[in-house]
């Protein structure tokens, strides 16, 4: 995931009248676009585009694949979308959701979908936690969450993407035994998540050893900003956690 630092955009957050938006915090646009990838936004995008929830109501992910997939995954904030591209090219079967509001990251998976003839991504051009409410419980198989922004100052620890409300909603809608992986290279960051897993009675941190949350795992390929970390000499932490069995009571059983 991208993790520029930009301060909360000028005249940002929720317009009059939809108090319920969650505020977004991150940029949308960079640099200006090239005209293939202006041209991507126009033509590839529309095809592969999740359905607004505002407009559509719930969102089932599988349907949004014609039935060409076996499960569906979820990527919170793709940056560049060489993280999902990769997944999607190593899966056929699975189908993957990317959510990313910032439009030149955007651009360059859509770059990607299209160099790799990639039939099972589908795109949602916004912020993750709109899209969330809208997918029907147990209804994904895995999540990541990839170097979300820190938010290092006390001050601005609320607009961190991880907190006990967003582990809430990953938990309603992945299925029991789903797998959800984070990565940070902030010490800090890293804290404030195993303080939240700690108060998250639906998911278990799979680590066994220092090696398990130190070295990427196999089938997690790198990203870009994971490589600029690690060249300019800050710890990466990968955890790795499971969505537990549900209980009685506790919503839909997975069949």
């Amino acid at each position: 995931m991208r993790r520029a630092r930009p301060g909360p955009r000028r005249g940002g957050g929720a317009p009059a009248g939809a108090a319920a938006r969650p505020r977004f915090y991150g940029r949308r646009r960079g640099h200006r676009l090239r005209p293939g990838r202006r041209r991507l936004l126009d033509e590839l995008l529309p095809r592969i585009r999740v359905p607004d929830p505002g407009e559509a109501g719930a969102v089932e992910p599988l349907a949004l694949f014609a039935g060409a997939v076996g499960e569906v995954w979820l990527e919170i904030g793709f940056g560049s979308g060489e993280h999902l591209a990769a997944q999607a090219a190593a899966h056929p079967a699975v189908g993957l959701i990317g959510c990313e509001p910032f439009v030149n990251g955007l651009s360059a998976l859509l770059a990607e979908v299209e160099r790799l003839g990639l039939a099972n991504v589908r795109v949602f051009p916004d912020d993750a936690r709109l899209l969330i409410p809208a997918l029907p419980e147990a209804s994904l198989a895995r999540a990541f969450i990839l170097f979300p922004d820190p938010w290092p100052k006390a001050r601005h620890a609320k607009r961190r993407l991880i907190d006990d409300q967003a582990l809430a909603a990953l938990a309603r809608v992945l299925a029991d035994g789903a797998e959800v992986r984070i990565a940070t290279d902030d010490a800090g960051y890293l804290r404030w998540i195993l303080a939240c897993l700690a108060r998250a009675p639906a998911f278990a941190w799979l680590a066994r050893r220092p090696a398990d949350w130190r070295h990427r795992p196999a089938g997690w390929p790198p990203t870009r900003y994971e490589a600029k970390a690690l060249a300019e000499g800050r710890t990466a932490t990968y955890l790795r956690l499971c969505r537990l069995p549900r209980g009685p009571g506790q919503g839909r059983e997975r069949a």
